[in-house]
């Protein structure tokens, strides 16, 4: 009752634990939020097919220990420990003021729908289906799915997200969105599920982008709470029981350095800042960028994406067509020489900045009878 006590003068509304029968001894083995709404998402996110994460109010309990219901239920005791859910179910039946919680679970239920509109927003569904995401959530049905389509270029993209009702309360959580592909000349649709992710989700033009082949860069969330970078790709080999494709994760430790890779290519949007951070944010969403070479013959345009797993970037001409490993190292010898010349030119004008006045006088009188 003490350690309850001191939690709630603390900030702390809830306490969470596992569906199992092992005794807690102390507040302290369980972990505290001083939310409704975090508790139950993170119960959501922590719970799977076989276990079961429940939170418990800390003042409603408190109350409940010293209450006339709680000095029965410990007399009543057969051993040291007593059921608090029972008493708390106890104390709920015999005198909980009913319209200070309709108010409360108005105003959770309008923060709930708050907090989805903005994670639809930020995945890259926008605005239009906030209406339709009300009206769900009124229903109080355990699940419901919203439909959003979307074009790139000749390819349509339809992706259904899903969303389930907690066990425990009323509040809804936004768990997943299926997409299908549908490149125009093509009959068969391509299927994959994304997951939402705590704190970094995979957006509707990323996973367009991962669905065409390409890798994405994200920070994702780990279960413990831990933020790590990644590079993204699907699996087109190895999908589960649902179809689903598994995801490909290329780590920091893995030695993708992209900004390393393109300082090899003669790029020419690498020479201004700017329009260098611009085309390595793009890569990095998956997307096949625009990008101007320097050659011998002058500029051309071609288009490239990252290619984390084998460590570059492929390269497509004016046409999308990709070009072959032999086209890509001319083009990096091409640069390589224009470097080499470059230096030379420097370290000769160097020289005949050094050399004796008569030498220098000399070149330039040569220079002079050449012309």
């Amino acid at each position: 009752m003490e350690e309850l006590k001191a939690l709630a003068q603390q900030g702390n509304t809830h306490l969470t634990h596992w569906n199992d029968d092992v005794p807690v001894r102390s507040c302290n083995d369980l972990a505290a939020f001083s939310t409704a709404y975090e508790v139950a998402e993170h119960c959501f996110e922590m719970s799977t097919d076989r276990d079961q994460m429940y939170s418990i109010p800390v003042s409603p309990l408190y109350k409940a220990m010293e209450s006339e219901a709680g000095i029965k239920f410990q007399m009543e005791s057969a051993d040291e420990s007593i059921d608090l859910a029972d008493l708390l179910s106890s104390y709920y039946r015999n005198g909980l003021d009913k319209s200070s919680t309709n108010i409360n679970n108005k105003n959770m239920n309008e923060k709930n729908f708050d907090y989805l509109k903005d994670q639809v927003l930020y995945t890259g569904f926008g605005e239009a289906l906030e209406g339709e995401l009300r009206q769900n959530m009124e229903k109080q049905q355990p699940t419901f799915t919203l439909q959003h389509d979307a074009y790139y270029g000749d390819s349509r993209v339809s992706a259904a997200l899903n969303f389930r009702k907690s066990d425990q309360s009323d509040l809804y959580f936004f768990n997943s969105y299926k997409v299908q592909l549908q490149k125009e000349g093509k009959e068969d649709n391509l299927e994959q599920t994304f997951y939402i992710n705590r704190g970094s989700n995979i957006t509707l033009k990323e996973a367009f982008n991962l669905m065409e082949g390409r890798s994405v860069n994200k920070d994702l969330t780990a279960k413990d709470g831990e933020v790590y970078n990644t590079w993204v790709q699907i699996d087109f080999k190895n999908s589960d029981a649902k179809g689903t494709f598994a995801l490909n994760h290329y780590h920091e430790n893995y030695g993708f350095d992209l900004e390393g890779v393109l300082a090899k290519h003669p790029i020419k949007e690498l020479e201004n800042p700017k329009y260098k951070e611009d085309l390595i944010n793009s890569l990095k969403k998956g997307n096949l960028q625009s990008a101007t070479f320097v050659k011998d013959k002058g500029e051309v345009k071609q288009y490239i994406e990252a290619n984390p797993q084998f460590k570059t970037i492929n390269i497509y001409d004016s046409n999308l067509k990709r070009l072959d490993t032999r086209q890509r190292n001319e083009q990096q010898e091409s640069q390589g020489k224009s470097q080499s010349q470059s230096k030379a030119s420097k370290k000769e004008s160097a020289a005949d900045d050094e050399a004796p006045a008569d030498v220098q006088e000399n070149k330039k009188r040569r220079k002079s009878q050449s012309m």
